[in-house]
Parts: C-alpha cells; sequence; structure tokens
C-alpha cells in the first residue's frame, strides 16, 4: 500500500471515529439524529447531548491526540530509541509540579487556570531538561535521555510530597491526574490550540533534520545541518505538544509512545510521512479510549487515559515481543 493511500485511510479513520463518538455512548443515538443536532438543532435531547457534551469533548480529544501523537514520534526520532515517550523530557513531572503549587496556593479554580499552570510548568521543564543536557558535549540523545529521567524523577518525587502532605490537594489532584476528555469544552481546546499549532509547525520545520540527524550527528554536521539548532527546535516542539496535551486533559501515559510506533512502523522513517501520520493515529486513538470508556464504564465511565493504560500497554508489549524494536 502507497503512503499516500494509507495516509487517506487514517484521514478516514478519524472521521469515522469522531462520527461515532457522538452518536455512541450510555444514549445511542442515529446518525440522522447527530447530524440534526449539528446543522439544525431544535432543542431536544438528542441536540444537547451532542452540541454540549460529545462534540467539545471529541473535538479535545482529536487537538490532544494529535499533539501527544507528534510529540511521541518526535521523541522517538531524537532519542533514536522507538520505545521513547515524551515523558521522559519531564514535561507532564513539570506540569504536575505546577498544577499542585497552584492548587496549594488557592490559584488553580478552573480549568482555564489550570492550563495555564500546566503550560508554564511544562515549559520551565522542558527548557530546564535541554539547559542541563547542553552541558558538556551538548544535547545528545543519550544526554537528554538520562537527563530528562532524571529530572521526571524529581519533580515526580516533589509533587508526591507535596499532596501527600496536603489532604485538600490530593483530593484536587487526582482527579486531574488520571488523564481524560471528559468536562473538557470547546474553551480548554481554544486556550491550547496556539500552543498546539505553534507546536506542529515546528514538527514539520523539524522534519528534514530529523532525518539527517538520524543519519547520525557527524554525518549531518557535514551535510550543513545546525545540530543545536536542530534539537532545540525538536525539543521545543515537544515542549509545546506535550504541554497542552497535560494541560487540557493531565498527563495522559502511553499515547505519544503508541502512535508515534504505530505510525512508524505503517510508513517508514521518512518524518515527513511519519508526523501526519502519528497526528492522525494519536487523535484516533485518545477518541476510541474516551468512547470505550463511555461504553463500558455503564451509569459512570472509565476515563480514557485508564482506558490506554489497561488496553494499549498489552497490544504494545505483544508487538514489541513479537518484532525488533528499532530506528
Amino acid at each position: 500500500m502507497s503512503r499516500p493511500v494509507a495516509l487517506l485511510g487514517l484521514v478516514l479513520l478519524v472521521v469515522l471515529v469522531f462520527g461515532a463518538s457522538l452518536a455512541l455512548g450510555s444514549r445511542w443515538l442515529g446518525a440522522g439524529a447527530v447530524l440534526r443536532a449539528l446543522v439544525e438543532p431544535a432543542g431536544t435531547d438528542a441536540d444537547v447531548i451532542v452540541r454540549s457534551l460529545r462534540f467539545p469533548r471529541t473535538v479535545v480529544a482529536v487537538l490532544i491526540g494529535a499533539c501527544l501523537g507528534v510529540a511521541g514520534a518526535l521523541m522517538q526520532g531524537h532519542t533514536r530509541n522507538a520505545l521513547a515517550e515524551p515523558g521522559i523530557f519531564g514535561v507532564s513531572a513539570g506540569a504536575a509540579l505546577a498544577v499542585v503549587l497552584g492548587l496549594q496556593l488557592g490559584v488553580v479554580e478552573s480549568v482555564r487556570s489550570t492550563v495555564w499552570f500546566a503550560l508554564v510548568g511544562a515549559l520551565i521543564a522542558t527548557f530546564g531538561v535541554q539547559r542541563l543536557a547542553s552541558r558538556g558535549s551538548g544535547a545528545t540523545p543519550v544526554g537528554l535521555a538520562l537527563t530528562g529521567a532524571a529530572v521526571a524523577a524529581l519533580l515526580g518525587a516533589l509533587t508526591s510530597a507535596i499532596v501527600l502532605l496536603d489532604a485538600d490537594t490530593l483530593d484536587s489532584y487526582r482527579f486531574w491526574a488520571v488523564g481524560s476528555v471528559a468536562g473538557r469544552g470547546l474553551d480548554v481546546a481554544v486556550q491550547v490550540l496556539p500552543f498546539a499549532v505553534v507546536g506542529l509547525v515546528l514538527a514539520v520545520i523539524n522534519a528534514r533534520d530529523l532525518d539527517l540527524l538520524a543519519l547520525g550527528d557527524d554525518v549531518a554536521a557535514g551535510l550543513g545541518l545546525s545540530i543545536r539548532r536542530a534539537r532545540f527546535v525538536g525539543l521545543l516542539a515537544i515542549g509545546l505538544l506535550t504541554a497542552a496535551g497535560v494541560a487540557a486533559c493531565g498527563p495522559i501515559g502511553f499515547l505519544g509512545l503508541l502512535a508515534g510506533h504505530v505510525a512508524r512502523r505503517v510508513f517508514g522513517a521518512r518524518n515527513i510521512w511519519l508526523i501526519p501520520a502519528a497526528a492522525l493515529t494519536g487523535a484516533a486513538a485518545l477518541m476510541l479510549a474516551d468512547l470505550v470508556g463511555r461504553l463500558v464504564g455503564g451509569a459512570g465511565e472509565v476515563q480514557a487515559g485508564v482506558v490506554l493504560g489497561l488496553v494499549g500497554a498489552p497490544l504494545f508489549v505483544l508487538v514489541v515481543r513479537r518484532r525488533a524494536v528499532a530506528l
């Protein structure tokens, strides 16, 4: 199958899952009812369900799934490790610590304020990792990975210390930390959209440089590539995309790992194809996880982050065991 055809297939999959997300849930709606709710709403129960509940969370799932999918693909490329994920930079841990501090200070009282605190924390952690890893021989893939893991462990320990010592903060934090698109409206998507767009544009710009970096730093430098600039642009893109995702929906694990790896298996290592494929794969995966959580949760629902962990992780381990993982 050619890459354009495969990419078109992913687009159709995203459209199909988007429609299913609007139609299915605790109350199943037909295609006609969904279309009427979107085009000619009359104030019926079906209109309210589609327009006020399902449509906003589905849009958020598409946006955040695309962000985390591309971040995962970039992370795997820059670390040259197919099992890498954006969390290894400490971005999610930085966002979580900032939100916890905001909760403890009493200044985080809504999704709007959570978005900005998480974004600030994530970006500070991203640049901090890049700064630390750049000392000495520069921000090499191994240096970035090790520095990011150390920073993530430190920030995670600080977050745990704060929430364990403050019951009120822990009670508020645990609902955000599970990772979900439930209750997220279009206002959340609008707030993180500028960061997501900039991150995606930087990812596209970084695609050619990432292809050269795959040849090795010496070869890439010999071809005229600025290694430091390429890594900085890639790191900034990863930081912005992951920050947008974590800020809007909490730290959703595994999604970047899954989307980046699946896209690489289907489309190969050329990043001009890999990046849009990872975005579409991530969007479809997060929508599916949210939909499955609504269908199996009965009167309530299982959060998308939980579904991705329970379903996706075992499947990914199976893939890794059956096939060698290499870039």
